[in-house]
């Protein structure tokens, strides 16, 4: 495999694909759809996805993070097959194109997209890099639920239809969660490693006991949360995603068990299946009368 394909981590590009698919199928529902614009939100997205894992790829491994023996994925410029520079490079030619693919976007949506567009790529570096950087005080899970969910469903939805939804912000909640399960199988997994390098995410500062429960409550919040679309008249939005409970309850209940070491990453290949399922079926409800 190509050591840019390797650092772009295409398994993790759901968390981006997701959210939009839900966004446009929701404006579907009101027959609002705009193909060409919601085209060029799916392309931002991934490409603002694939420069913020090309910025933590260069910059973790810069920091410490990332080691030839970390218990993740190969991470390339930890392994040598591309130099930092090189990576760092590639991130910054990333963002420009989402950002000169986003300029139809912000003169249909108007100031509130250009200030979604230029946090989106802002926060792309400031996830692992600059004075503040989230990963590294603790605050991975609250920007992964709030740009991988709320903004990026309210986004696409207003984009399409230039109208705000209680609809799109239910969504981009449950989503943004399940979202933000990926982020924290990884830090229980990378706890002790994360120590080490002084990564101060919510599991290396409460310990192995918060992050098994942090994780469990990721996994199941989004259904409990799923009761709030029977008041809002979505019958299908609350059933459909019903089907990945028992996926769910298997994946919350591995997580209250798991230690930090490899077998972790089986949690993060179904933590990733439940975000997919969950979330393409409540895009599917939508869509149903």
């Amino acid at each position: 495999m190509s050591p840019w394909i390797l650092a772009a981590r295409p398994r993790t590009l759901g968390a981006a694909l997701i959210p939009v698919i839900a966004g446009c199928a929701l404006a579907i529902s009101v027959s609002a759809f705009d193909p060409l614009g919601s085209a060029l939100i799916l392309a931002c997205a991934v490409l603002i996805q694939i420069a913020t894992n090309f910025f933590n790829d260069a910059l973790d491994h810069a920091k410490g993070a990332d080691t030839a023996g970390r218990l993740g994925p190969t991470r390339v410029t930890s392994a040598g097959l591309l130099p930092a520079r090189r990576v760092m490079t590639g991130a910054f030619l990333t963002l420009t194109l989402a950002a000169l693919l986003a300029l139809p976007l912000v003169l249909r949506g108007g100031g509130i997209i250009l200030l979604i567009g230029l946090l989106s790529l802002l926060f792309a570096y400031a996830y692992t890099g600059g004075p503040f950087p989230l990963a590294y005080l603790g605050l991975g899970e609250i920007f992964v639920t709030l740009f991988f969910g709320l903004i990026a469903v309210g986004g696409t939805f207003y984009l399409n239809t230039l109208t705000f939804s209680a609809a799109a912000i239910l969504a981009g909640l449950q989503i943004g969660l399940h979202s933000s399960v990926l982020l924290a199988v990884n830090n229980l997994r990378d706890l002790e490693t994360d120590r080490a390098a002084n990564k101060r995410t919510l599991a290396a500062r409460f310990g192995l006991t918060f992050a098994r429960r942090e994780n469990a409550a990721l996994v199941i919040a989004p259904f409990i949360l799923g009761l709030a679309w029977l008041p809002l008249g979505y019958l299908w939005a609350f059933l459909l995603p019903l089907i990945t409970l028992p996926l769910a309850w298997w994946l919350a209940r591995a997580c209250l068990a798991a230690t930090p070491d490899r077998k972790v990453n089986q949690l993060l290949a179904q933590a990733a299946a439940l975000h997919a399922a969950f979330g393409l079926l409540l895009a599917l409800a939508f869509l149903l009368p």
